[in-house]
């Protein structure tokens, strides 16, 4: 699934951030500089995938000899 954050400006200045298609803890990381510039949060909510186990990648590479 695709990643994407969703940045809505409300009439009266607030801001909400969704994030969509992120596992586990990630959303947090990509929120993080939005939130750092906007300030502190008024509220947080978590959606169903911060849940969700986060998907890592193992890479294994043979050895040279």
């Amino acid at each position: 699934m695709r990643k994407e954050l969703e940045i809505k400006i409300k009439p009266d200045g607030e801001v909400e951030i969704l994030t969509h298609g992120f596992k586990g803890k990630s959303c947090l990381d990509a929120v993080a500089p939005f939130q750092a510039v906007l300030g502190d949060l008024n509220h947080q909510e978590y959606t169903s995938e911060y849940y969700e186990r986060e998907e890592t990648r193992r890479i294994e590479r043979g050895r040279r000899r």
